[in-house]
């Protein structure tokens, strides 16, 4: 509690400088990697919590320190935490980021998403070592196809449904989180986060520079996106303001159409025009299946498979944000075309276009 009253009474330039110990799981990631950075401009500790196996290509800041966290191996998780604790201390805050949204086997999703998050969760708990904030990062998938017969926004009033694998283990992990007594929780769930480092969306910049497009679904879509800055905006929002045991969807605040993501590439490419081919579902649908499958039998994870489909399927990813922007102050510095402007010279000038 010491860091704690001390960051509410200084001022915010000076919270930093008491260094406050964080962990940033799934730090080699895209989101995570933005998050290590955001952490060590503000002044953390920093704590990246990698697999020794991963790339360290975006954590090359001399000041980053590493740890490879058990999380299979409940035993041998606690015991490293308890070591931990008695070489450096307990972490102020800890960002779950780590997760996985493809896998060669459906069932990693229940095991690294859900599991994985428990293990962590109860090991914290047993080795006395909660920090002042846990915060997951879910996913706005954990909702679902909830507003599909309107155009009405996905709101924390309504009962969740996810039809994906990947968001049932998010969900699953939520539920774990919440249920917990006396844990100091947040939970971010953002809609499609894109922005420089993304290898998802990168696809469709491919697409467009080749000078197509592909539309699923005759009916009318309504998207959202987030920008990684204004995600990584929001998680130190949730540090800094006074919150716990909460849940906010995270966004850029708008709807956008099928056309307008790509709209806005061809634009930054100046591309004039492009095909654009409207795929029907259930074509899309064989089209996941066999990718699927096809990526199974030579060990492979598949972009295209039968959760995307679904993803592709849902008409409605509105969401309501108004409780992140009254309780932290929220506002997205990056609506689409200023994120995707910024993405494509990132991607521009390391010669993936």
């Amino acid at each position: 509690m010491y860091f704690e009253i001390l960051f509410k009474i200084l001022p915010l330039r000076n919270r930093y400088s008491i260094c406050m110990k964080i962990l940033i799981t799934g730090a080699s990631g895209f989101v995570g990697s933005f998050i290590v950075e955001e952490a060590l401009r503000k002044g953390f500790e920093v704590w990246a919590g990698i697999r020794k196996s991963s790339s360290k290509k975006y954590l090359k800041d001399e000041r980053i320190r590493f740890v490879d966290l058990h999380y299979a191996d409940t035993d041998a998780l606690k015991n490293q935490l308890a070591n931990f604790r008695s070489e450096h201390g307990k972490w102020d805050y800890v960002v779950h980021n780590a997760g996985v949204t493809k896998c060669k086997d459906k069932r990693d999703f229940d095991t690294i998403n859900y599991q994985y998050t428990r293990n962590f969760a109860d090991a914290l708990i047993a080795c006395d070592m909660q920090p002042e904030k846990f915060i997951l990062i879910s996913s706005l998938s954990a909702w679902g196809p909830v507003k599909e017969l309107s155009d009405l926004p996905i709101t924390l009033n309504d009962a969740p449904n996810p039809d994906t694998v990947y968001g049932k283990s998010k969900l699953k992990a939520e539920t774990y989180i919440r249920n917990l007594l006396q844990f100091p929780y947040i939970i971010l769930r953002p809609t499609g986060i894109y922005g420089p480092r993304d290898k998802d969306y990168f696809l469709m910049f491919k697409a467009v520079k080749q000078g197509v497009e592909f539309l699923v679904g005759r009916k009318k879509q309504f998207i959202t996106f987030v920008y990684v800055k204004d995600l990584v905006k929001a998680i130190f929002l949730v540090i800094e303001k006074d919150v716990v045991a909460r849940s906010y969807f995270v966004s850029d605040g708008f709807s956008y159409t099928a056309t307008d993501f790509s709209s806005f590439i061809q634009q930054e490419l100046g591309k004039k025009r492009l095909l654009r081919f409207t795929v029907p579902l259930f074509l899309v649908k064989i089209v996941s299946v066999v990718c699927e499958k096809t990526a199974t039998v030579f060990g492979k994870t598949s972009t295209l498979n039968s959760d995307k489909y679904k993803i592709f399927k849902q008409r409605n990813w509105r969401c309501d944000i108004s409780n992140l922007e009254k309780d932290l102050g929220y506002t997205a510095d990056y609506k689409l075309e200023a994120g995707v402007k910024e993405t494509c010279n990132w991607y521009k000038k390391e010669n993936w276009l």
